[in-house]
């Protein structure tokens, strides 16, 4: 289990006392939390009472507490170095987008919607693709269209299929990883692949509306080999927030190449004359990747102009 890095570890003396225990959370519902310490074993714990006012713990929080019986107590909570919204999960290393290429059908604008969040977020991630049996050449071709030019890591997988989780085990390393996607992508086949069980209630798609039901029903953190991995409810989502219109861009890594190459200083990428993004070959920038960019920036643009009606 990785150790925070900023904010040091409990002081050998106390740990000699066996007063306060490094930990994380690895669970938390209704006031009562799971801490996993450096040994493996876990206590349920509640937070002291000075914490009860303006600090929400969350899954992945590093922390410090006092073990007792029935109940320990969470003394400290340490310094977070991310914190995601949606799914709500403390000190992340990494994400892993899962996404069906079909069943239901790909939501290009909700995926560029988590990635602009991860990109915000400072958050590595992959996208891992899943039920490729349903996908042909074409699919794949449109997949690798889509995110041309942004260098994001991705994979095809068949979760249900024996074997799925030697796709994904490769990049779990030490720390906290999170799967994350729309409901119905195949997050909990995937979790039960990797954990060889059957750790959480895997829904079918629903037929009539081609969207998967909501199985999961709490953020757990899960041990696999050397780290932890989190399971999130079944329509995961990252909503970006706080981006204004000129910072917008810095969110999108295929136009870096073309910093500094734009006629005006502080070009958004729009309709400026001399702007090297817009006049870019769609081999380098994805039409569909700038045309959602538009949308997102003239949404903010509208946002920004009615924020003081």
């Amino acid at each position: 289990m990785d150790k925070p890095v900023a904010c040091g570890l409990v002081p050998c003396e106390e740990q000699a006392k066996g007063t306060l225990e490094w930990g994380r959370i690895v669970k938390g519902v209704g006031g009562l939390y799971q801490v996993r310490n450096e040994r493996g074993e876990e206590s349920a714990c509640r937070l002291r009472g000075k914490f009860r006012r303006g600090i929400t713990p969350l899954p992945g929080d590093a922390v410090r507490f006092t073990r007792a019986l029935p109940e320990g107590i969470i003394e400290e909570i340490l310094p977070r170095t991310n914190a995601l919204i949606r799914p709500a999960i403390a000190n992340v290393t990494e994400v892993f987008l899962v996404f069906a290429v079909a069943r239901p059908d790909i939501n290009w604008d909700l995926l560029y919607s988590f990635l602009l969040g991860m990109e915000q977020k400072g958050v590595a991630f992959r996208i891992l693709w899943n039920k490729m049996d349903l996908a042909g050449p074409a699919q794949r071709a449109s997949i690798e269209e889509h995110l041309r030019g942004t260098g994001y890591a991705f994979t095809f997988l068949q979760a249900n299929q024996e074997g799925a989780s030697q796709s994904v085990l490769p990049y779990i390393k030490d720390g906290i990883y999170v799967l994350c996607g729309p409901s119905g992508a195949g997050k909990s086949t995937l979790l039960n692949a990797l954990l060889g069980q059957r750790h959480m209630a895997t829904g079918e798609v629903s037929q009539r509306i081609g969207r998967g039901r909501h199985t999961t029903r709490h953020t757990e953190l899960v041990p696999l080999g050397a780290g932890l991995l989190a399971d999130t409810p079944g329509f995961s989502h990252v909503e970006p927030a706080g981006i204004t219109p000129g910072e917008l861009k810095e969110y999108f890594p295929e136009f870096r190449p073309f910093e500094g190459s734009c006629r005006f200083q502080g070009c958004l990428h729009d309709k400026e004359p001399g702007c090297a993004v817009k006049n870019a070959s769609t081999e380098v920038v994805a039409p569909q990747r700038y045309d959602y960019y538009l949308r997102v920036l003239q949404k903010m643009r509208e946002e920004e102009k009615h924020q003081w009606d």
